[in-house]
């Protein structure tokens, strides 16, 4: 496979860099304040690489699984309800229980990993770097996943390091906090530089191979920043009006995804290493590995089996697709979500049993997706058709066409976007199209906006991190909160993840004087009207 080829190549050339060479010329001791066992030049190709992976959960971490686990299906799948469990697994966001590990992964892992060899890129490919000139694409390429990444951690915790994060060379070593507000303002900027200045005609031998996202392919990457982009300016769009106004129609202007061929995917392999390179939201659910249940969420259940639960006329053709069965049975009529906030005796009260196993009696998410070789989305292109129908119900930037034709079009690309797992997932384009006009949507409309949302929401399984900052920003879909015993919200859903423990204890002063406080589960980040 091209991953695991280029992983063993890219390593081999990178540990060539790590030895240092001998050299006889005395001339040259006068270099004593130089590490002999510093990195000067490190093979971009290799970073570049790694980096992408590492968005992926997988890379350099050394563990793929914990970060899916932990936060992304642990915090935030349970919290936005699309997955629902009565205990086993590491599970805060279904019952508003703290969990260390969930709140300190992402930091642990964004910063420590892929923004850290995103930092040596722009390093080395900047002012005075080895590689100035000389890896232009690479450069912009890893602004624009530099964006995506910062963009996840300060949707996880607010205020963030960013101006002095990532900078322990410069002897930074406790970084001051920025504010949301102007966080967002340099990602719009950096994606909007990065995403012009990308372009076939840089010099940059080695980023097609480096590049497994999309091989190199600039229009995809331009395609890629502006979507983010457009992500981004609708992420402020409800406190920062002229930001929004300003970065949707240059997002539009650039050029978005404009089909399912655009997706970001990152591939995944079985080999050199299951810890770096294997799907780690799939090896997050394997039993004996990762060991988080699958049970498919009461919620996510109705909605695809559509209004008439009796009838398999009006499912959503991903029912099937999503869920593997109940126990086995794969009758669409026989699919039951789980509700979410369940301990085993709630359970047993629900089913009227006693010592009920939820394995027998809700669905479960579809094994055909939890392979550990199968891909990894960053974006989709369903994602970015609801935002411009969105934009253009709200009257924010300009966007060709009708909201009614950009939601139609995002609810079939949602609905075939799954051939990546397996080709037996493929829906014919005319169910697809049929399925989104059978859904009456009308330009307008009192319920527009909750349709998009609901149909993003339904777009995102398996990014649940992502789904969970919508519906923080639109309200949609319509949640009902749940008020487990001893939760830490006082029975209403999360809204930020807590700063990692470590970071409490080594950084309090610039936590005091600029982290989104106060620092607990029910704050609000600023682009979801907080402080």
């Amino acid at each position: 496979m091209k991953l695991t080829k280029y992983i063993r190549t890219t390593a081999l050339c990178a540990l060539a860099a790590a030895i240092p060479l001998a050299s006889c010329d005395t001339d040259e001791l006068h270099d004593l304040n130089i590490n002999p066992q510093a990195l000067n030049e490190i093979d971009m190709n290799f970073l570049f690489t790694a980096a992408e992976l590492g968005a992926a959960s997988a890379g350099s971490s050394g563990d793929n699984r914990y970060i899916d686990w932990r936060t992304n299906i642990g915090f935030a799948a349970y919290a936005i309800q699309q997955l629902a469990t009565a205990g086993g697994g590491i599970s805060p966001g279904d019952k508003y229980t703290d969990n260390v590990e969930s709140y300190n992964a992402p930091w642990e892992f964004i910063y420590g990993d892929q923004l850290k060899n995103l930092a040596e890129i722009l390093r080395q490919t900047g002012p005075g770097g080895y590689a100035e000139g000389k890896k232009k694409n690479t450069r912009e390429a890893a602004r624009i996943l530099r964006a995506f990444l910062f963009h996840r951690l300060t949707d996880y915790y607010g205020n963030i390091p960013y101006s002095q994060a990532l900078q322990g060379i410069q002897g930074i070593h406790k970084p001051a906090y920025d504010h949301q507000q102007a966080i967002y303002t340099d990602l719009l900027k950096e994606l909007d530089e990065a995403s012009a200045a990308i372009s076939p005609s840089n010099p940059d031998e080695g980023f097609a191979a480096a590049d497994i996202i999309y091989e190199g392919d600039i229009a995809k990457w331009k395609k890629f920043g502006y979507s983010l982009m457009l992500r981004l300016a609708m992420r402020v769009s409800n406190v920062d009006a002229t930001m929004a106004q300003t970065y949707v129609t240059k997002a539009i202007q650039g050029g978005v995804f404009t089909s399912n061929d655009d997706n970001a995917w990152v591939p995944m392999a079985l080999e050199p290493s299951e810890w770096t390179n294997q799907n780690g939201i799939s090896r997050a659910f394997a039993p004996g590995d990762g060991g988080q249940p699958t049970t498919l969420s009461k919620r996510l259940i109705d909605m695809l089996k559509g209004p008439d639960p009796a009838s398999a006329a009006d499912d959503d053709p991903r029912l099937m697709i999503i869920s593997g069965g109940v126990n086995g049975n794969t009758d669409p009529l026989a699919q039951e979500g789980m509700p979410n906030g369940l301990d085993q005796a709630l359970l047993d009260d629900y089913l009227g049993t006693t010592g009920a196993n939820q394995n027998e009696y809700f669905s479960h998410i579809n094994t055909k997706m939890l392979d550990d070789d199968d891909p990894y989305m960053l974006m989709n292109y369903a994602e970015v058709e609801f935002l411009q129908a969105e934009a253009i119900e709200r009257g924010i930037g300009t966007v060709p066409g009708t909201a009614k034709e950009h939601f139609e079009a995002g609810v079939a690309a949602a609905i075939q976007m799954y051939t990546p797992f397996d080709p037996s997932l493929a829906v014919d384009g005319t169910v697809a199209v049929n399925y989104a006009q059978s859904l009456g949507y009308t330009d307008g409309a009192a319920n527009a906006l909750e349709m998009i949302g609901d149909q993003m929401w339904l777009s995102k399984f398996f990014n649940w991190w992502d789904a969970w900052a919508d519906w923080r920003r639109t309200g949609f879909p319509v949640l009902v909160p749940i008020n487990y015993p001893g939760n830490v919200t006082g029975g209403t859903i999360p809204r930020k993840l807590r700063l990692p423990s470590h970071e409490v204890a080594v950084n309090a002063e610039n936590i005091a004087q600029g982290a989104t406080l106060p620092d607990e589960p029910t704050t609000r980040v600023w682009w979801d009207g907080g402080n």
